[in-house]
């Protein structure tokens, strides 16, 4: 990964405003606020997917970034982007947006569940 490979990333997210890329893990997040929402891996581009939006993924053929993790098989709630969106401006804002919407749902899921709280107890 380079800067220009960077560079290129903050040039097609720039239309959703303010995206921080930080680099992690051999790879980069990209990041809007405090959330992330797409990350790259081996120069690939994966999007934060869910359940909403999984079946545009698989309709482009693209499956989920899946790596070896402490002897498992891990895979990810990140897919990988169509390339062809590259090309495209207009989708891949769409996509980018789409995928940021899954990390707010995901982060507000999160933030739902009480600390300590049990399921099946009553307060």
């Amino acid at each position: 990964m380079t800067n220009e490979f960077d560079a290129f990333l903050l040039e097609q997210f720039a239309p959703l405003g303010d995206i921080r890329i930080k680099r992690m893990f051999g790879g980069l997040g990209v990041f809007k606020g405090e959330l992330m929402f797409a990350l790259v891996a081996y120069d690939v581009l994966h999007f934060k997917a869910d359940e909403t939006t999984i079946p545009a993924f698989e309709a482009e053929g693209c499956g989920p970034f899946v790596y070896e993790g402490k002897g498992r098989t891990v895979t990810m709630s990140y897919w990988k982007a169509p390339e062809r969106l590259f090309d495209e401006p207009d989708e891949f804002r769409q996509w980018a947006a789409d995928a940021y919407a899954v990390a707010l749902r995901a982060s507000a899921g999160k933030q739902k569940k009480p600390k300590g709280a049990r399921p099946g107890k009553a307060g």
